[in-house]
């Protein structure tokens, strides 16, 4: 239903904030629904760990390369704070605004068309260009672990695409509760991981790796101060996607409550199970040997029973974050083409409320980045999507406390701007660091996301949808404003 009557509110057939906008007819958004009341706090929490839990099996031990143990674990504890405070922040948000558009809804109540289109924009790289990374793991994994015989990762990166597309095509409340399951598994296989991996645990190993002649080297911080830096991306990982679960409001139950919930538990469990990994599988293995392995926690335990089941449980993780960051992408690319953004066929949805081209055709994209086989690329060009929304999504949180003091907030940010302004500046440095360790992903990340401000600034400003769900949002701001 229409939030407020196109012929009054909605601007249909106006110019303002440097766009142009019309109305389309209901049975434009009929067929641009999602199923509601699909997923409650426990589902929700469980998607906020979905998407992040490949991160914990592999990728961020290769920022021991980069700062070594000590240079890891404060970028580690820097960035965990960052991420509480920017989810206290996202909590507070999404339950003044549960709308499928996520940061991308946020930023466009609080910063225009053109700060919304370029959260989104950087959050639907971030999320087309992470599965894709995350498909190059899993063809790594069941090479490893020989399955089917397969030797060639095209063939894997094919499959889980297609197979796990079809079962989103399934509907939101089918693919949840699949991702809250696979999710379990992942989290029992770092259990068995962590139980195993105390018995071998020696302090010595974490800081193996000898001290370079970087200013301020030592054997906590072999790389100097500057390690610290070169770690933060690696660091990301840990985290990385978190931001999503918002993506899901449309779909929840009572979602001014439940995605707060759910995005804050999450968080909370994943700072628990980023931090067991990294103490117990460096001081297991040495900061030296992990920094360059591909399978670190299965490595660290050796060769024993407790190596071959979390290796299988393993490729459990990676497949649950492939499939969660496919859930957001879709609904990222959904709620920009709904509103005009984006083509508008991209948000057309089936008989089960999936979108269907917006969960196809992002996909083929990463089919594509992914036969490049450079997971390590990958991985920097997500995270530095990532870090240039999470500026525009806290910038969003600070405007709208100051603009609009009043806006109905079922949940408020524990320390208000204070807290989302720690999240800014640290976002900001991270966006810096990911441009120091791989200049390469940085930059080919930043044409992508110039090519896309580039379509919005020459055509899709000027085809925007007055009465999609997020539009009306900052429409009725705007009349609010004008009362006011």
């Amino acid at each position: 239903m229409s939030l407020v009557e196109p012929s009054k509110n909605s601007g249909t057939g106006k110019h303002h904030d440097a766009a142009d906008f019309h109305s389309e007819d209901n049975s434009y958004l009929e067929k641009r629904t999602l199923r509601k009341g699909s997923a409650g706090w426990v589902l929700l929490a469980g998607l906020g760990v979905s998407y992040v839990i490949s991160g914990d099996y592999a990728g961020w031990n290769n920022g021991l390369a980069e700062g070594g143990f000590g240079g890891l674990l404060i970028a580690g504890v820097v960035i965990a704070g960052m991420y509480l405070a920017m989810v206290l922040g996202m909590a507070e948000m999404s339950s003044a605004l549960p709308a499928a558009g996520g940061g991308y809804t946020f930023a466009r109540r609080a910063l225009g068309p053109w700060g919304g289109f370029a959260t989104g924009t950087a959050i639907l790289i971030e999320y087309a260009i992470a599965p894709a990374a995350i498909a190059t793991f899993i063809g790594s994994y069941v090479e490893s672990l020989n399955l089917f015989g397969i030797t060639d990762g095209w063939w894997v990166y094919l499959a889980v695409y297609a197979i796990f597309i079809g079962i989103h095509l399934t509907g939101a409340g089918e693919a949840l509760k699949a991702m809250f399951v696979i999710t379990a598994i992942a989290l029992v296989g770092l259990v068995i991981f962590a139980v195993s991996a105390i018995g071998l645990f020696d302090a010595g190993n974490l800081t193996d790796i000898a001290a370079t002649d970087a200013a301020g080297a030592s054997s906590f911080l072999p790389f100097g101060a500057f390690g610290i830096w070169a770690a933060v991306p690696f660091a990301i990982w840990f985290f990385l996607a978190v931001e999503g679960v918002p993506l899901a409001a449309e779909e929840a139950r009572e979602p001014e409550k439940n995605v707060p919930r759910g995005i804050i538990i999450s968080m909370l469990i994943l700072i628990v199970t980023g931090a067991t990994v990294l103490f117990l599988a460096t001081g297991a293995l040495g900061a030296e040997s992990l920094s360059t392995s591909g399978n670190p926690l299965v490595e660290a335990l050796g060769d024993g029973t407790a190596a071959k089941v979390v290796n299988y449980i393993g490729l459990a993780g990676l497949v649950a974050s492939f499939f969660s960051i496919m859930y957001a992408y879709s609904r990222q690319t959904f709620a920009l083409s709904r509103a005009g953004y984006l083509p508008t066929n991209l948000s057309v949805t089936n008989s089960r409320k999936a979108p269907t081209l917006a969960l196809i055709v992002p996909g083929v994209i990463g089919f594509v980045l992914s036969l490049t086989g450079e997971g390590a690329m990958l991985l920097n060009m997500a995270v530095f999507g990532a870090a240039v929304s999470y500026v525009l999504m806290m910038v969003s949180h600070i405007v709208l406390r100051r603009r609009e003091p009043e806006m109905k907030r079922p949940y408020r940010t524990p320390g208000g701007i204070v807290t989302t302004s720690f999240a800014l500046v640290i976002a900001a440095a991270a966006v810096i660091a990911t441009f120091l360790v791989d200049p390469v992903a940085a930059l080919w990340t930043l044409i992508a996301f110039a090519a896309f401000m580039a379509y919005f600034g020459l055509y899709s400003r000027h085809h925007l949808v007055a009465n999609s769900p997020d539009e009306e949002f900052a429409v009725l701001a705007k009349a609010e404003e004008e009362l006011d």
